[in-house]
């Protein structure tokens, strides 16, 4: 029987990989959270999406969905809209009020196909809407499209974020430089009704991080981190980093 083995290296006198390269390891599957409470429609969607490459966690009502977001953070909720307990647009609603889970896509299943219930769901902050009954085929293309639209925004924010890092950093130098030397001023008697959170993204805008940085450093989204900051700007009449940076030094807002 012909040697199968993998040729050793004479200097290292060990077996060395014949192959040109090692490949990359595969993306992890998205994680999706199925929230319905017909049991028969849970067992076939699920299996039929797993079949395509997700990873499904089923839930039997809003409550259960809710309880299970929480702990898992799904990269998609697909959830039907009529449930006992908790329906889909309080399951919606507590969701985009949640700052870790506020930016995860939403769709919807539902029977009512009216134009007036689509609307009302994409008023009340769904990424999609698909009657029942639907085809797998097109659930699964709708889900595909959220998973890789949510993609690219991240990617775009993470990008953004990191583009002007250095430079910011070394504008934040200069106007400590110019305040004093980086000492702290006294608080000025200018009052700012800033909530805890926009008060902490103060604080690490001044220290020169950016959104990414932030989000993870309080656990929360970007989008979230993007809403402090433009809260931020309004309250102190500011319109960049910079000028924000510089106001909360003069008056003794930050560290």
């Amino acid at each position: 029987m012909a040697n199968t083995s993998a040729p050793e290296d004479p200097a290292a006198g060990t077996a060395v990989d014949s192959g040109d390269s090692v490949e990359s390891a595969p993306s992890p599957p998205a994680r999706l959270l199925l929230v319905d409470d017909e049991p028969g429609l849970r067992t076939a969607v699920k299996a039929y999406l797993e079949d395509e490459g997700f990873a499904v966690t089923t839930a039997a009502d809003g409550e259960e969905g809710w309880t299970l977001a929480q702990q898992m953070v799904p990269d998609v909720v697909i959830s039907d809209v009529m449930m006992p307990r908790c329906d889909g647009f309080e399951l919606l609603r507590r969701l985009r009020a949640d700052e870790r889970l506020g930016g995860i896509p939403v769709i919807f299943l539902t029977a009512k196909g009216m134009t007036a219930d689509r609307i009302a769901g994409f008023q009340a902050g769904a990424d999609d809407y698909i009657p029942k009954p639907f085809d797998p085929e097109e659930l699964v293309a709708r889900v595909n499209n959220v998973v890789r639209r949510q993609e690219r925004l991240l990617a775009e924010a993470a990008r953004f974020a990191d583009a002007d890092i250095g430079q910011l950093a070394r504008q934040i130098t200069e106007i400590r430089s110019m305040l004093g030397g980086g000492v702290k001023k006294p608080a000025s008697d200018v009052r700012h009704d800033f909530t805890p959170r926009e008060a902490s993204v103060l604080q690490l805008v001044a220290e020169g991080m950016m959104n990414k940085e932030i989000a993870r450093r309080l656990e929360t989204s970007i989008r979230n981190v993007e809403k402090y900051v433009s809260r931020l700007f309004i309250k102190t009449g500011t319109s960049s980093r910079t000028e924000l940076v510089r106001y909360a030094l003069e008056h003794g807002l930050v560290d």
